[in-house]
């Protein structure tokens, strides 16, 4: 169920329950496949955990493609992941999980929150004398740091502001000293219940019953929308790619593509760029731009960063980007 500004729990494991990650390079590489995927998306990543097996991401949706992000997403880093070990097959154990999450309620939001960034805790990969903080490969350090060194997509205000303060240095120790505490806690004991647990990894929905309600009435008005043929448009989706080539035609003081070869400089300039600003195939990029097999628009994206006529056009359109 998609619509804009839902917030989901999403989380998947490896196939038949294996790991995901081999070496902290895999790590690396899923955490940069994920920035690229919100910024071909939108998305805001609230929190964020890679453990052995599997990971879980608090995600936020601007626009509703958390669909057609995923599949992006959890497509290329298995490819990327398969490349770098001379493997095939697949990587995930199925279609991930996604959870919508009340985040309007603060108590929900942080709950989720708290869960991901304490899961580490609660899977013994933190020594007893260490800090949660200490666990790198989650979003805490990030959203307890310098907020200049996080990446774009990793936002802090609702999780800080969860714990009642604002981000900025104060907000920040005390939402550190708080999760700090919770992780001392949760070393002890379990004090999540485990009715609370099941609506995290199992439900449809983590949130009050007001919310379930305002989510069937979505639910029914995005059936009766399907059903009458109506399909609003995404910016991140055909409507988006279309403005980017038009708008860099513009630049490039061109009115159309005619007389330009299939792997053309012009051609792949703009390919890369709707490809890292958007979500649409390779199959819609190879009809808009005529640039011949699907198949060849990944190759020639690949081919870009060693040709230096691409460069230059992709500085211009970058330029020029920026500016609007």
């Amino acid at each position: 169920m998609e619509f804009e500004g839902a917030v989901y729990h999403v989380m998947d494991r490896g196939n038949r329950l294996e790991a995901i990650f081999l070496n902290d390079e895999d790590r690396r590489l899923f955490l940069k496949t994920l920035w690229q995927a919100c910024e071909r998306t939108g998305w805001r990543i609230h929190s964020y955990v890679l453990m052995g097996n599997h990971y879980h991401l608090l995600i936020e949706t601007p626009e509703p493609n958390l669909s057609s992000g995923m599949q992006w997403f959890q497509a290329t880093y298995t490819i990327r992941h398969n490349v770098r070990h001379g493997r095939r097959g697949h990587l995930f154990q199925g279609r991930y999980k996604a959870i919508l999450v009340d985040a309007e309620a603060e108590t929900y939001f942080r709950t989720v929150s708290d869960y991901i960034h304490l899961n580490p805790v609660r899977a013994g990969l933190i020594a007893p004398d260490a800090k949660l903080g200490d666990y790198p490969w989650s979003s805490f350090p990030a959203l307890i740091g310098t907020p200049a060194k996080r990446p774009a997509a990793l936002v802090a205000e609702r999780v800080i502001c969860g714990w009642g303060d604002s981000d900025n240095a104060r907000g920040r120790r005390r939402y550190r000293e708080a999760l700090e505490q919770r992780a001392r806690e949760e070393s002890k004991t379990s004090p999540m219940n485990k009715e609370m647990l099941g609506s995290l990894r199992r439900g449809w929905f983590f949130g009050s019953e007001e919310f379930r309600q305002e989510l069937l009435e979505k639910y029914d008005a995005f059936s009766a929308g399907a059903r009458s043929g109506e399909r609003k448009s995404r910016r991140h989706d055909e409507a988006e790619a279309e403005r980017l080539i038009r708008e860099g035609l513009q630049t490039l003081g061109m009115k159309d593509l005619d007389g330009h070869a299939k792997g053309s400089a012009v051609k792949i300039a703009l390919a890369a760029l709707v490809k890292n600003r958007t979500v649409v195939t390779n199959l819609w990029i190879a009809r808009r731009l005529q640039m011949g097999d699907p198949s060849r628009v990944s190759r020639y994206c690949i081919e870009a960063g060693n040709r230096s006529d691409v460069q230059r056009i992709a500085r211009q359109l970058e330029k020029a980007g920026s500016k609007n």
